[in-house]
């Protein structure tokens, strides 16, 4: 996908340049992304371009790569919900922030002034995420083993399994 120059300006990866989620809007053509950043960093960050990369462009000189949110513990997975245009992913960081699942409006204002939502907190640090959008309910995970589901505001967690005796790093739905 996108990588930015490391912070030493070298061509060289760098821990800020890993992504990790990702999650597609067919609707608005669209890619979003999570870079996580170092651990306990504050420097994660959710990024978004277009499928198609534009005529006369490359991968290096694209000028469709918008970061949309930045200074974030460690964004991880991520899910889209296209009926209301709503970004969800875990974050595995350090509380306060962090060790949650968040969301952000997309279309509720420009992107400079997007304010992200914490949903749900106390996670062992939160990894996977799914949505059920015919139900308006989220499943996740966690490191510590655990797998929950909640409603799209955040209420109702439950606890589906817990401690399956290993992370669960990845979450898939099927309705």
């Amino acid at each position: 996908l996108y990588r930015a120059t490391s912070s030493e300006g070298t061509n060289t990866p760098a821990v800020l340049d890993w992504c990790v989620g990702i999650a597609v809007d067919e609707e608005a053509h669209s890619v979003y992304w999570t870079q996580k950043g170092p651990s306990k960093g504050n420097l994660g960050r959710i990024y978004r371009m277009g499928l198609e990369m534009r005529q006369g462009e490359s991968v290096e000189s694209r000028t469709d790569v918008e970061c949309l949110i930045d200074g974030l513990p460690e964004p991880i997975d991520l899910e889209f919900d296209h009926a209301t245009r709503t970004l969800y992913w875990t974050d595995r960081g350090d509380p306060p922030r962090g060790n949650t699942v968040n969301s952000v409006n997309l279309s509720s204002a420009p992107v400079d002034k997007l304010e992200p939502k914490i949903l749900v907190r106390k996670l062992h640090e939160g990894i996977g995420i799914a949505l059920d959008t015919k139900n308006k309910r989220m499943f996740f995970g966690d490191l510590g083993g655990s797998l929950y589901s909640a409603n799209f505001d955040g209420t109702c967690k439950y606890t589906i399994v817990a401690d399956v005796g290993g992370a669960i790093t990845g979450v898939a739905y099927a309705g």
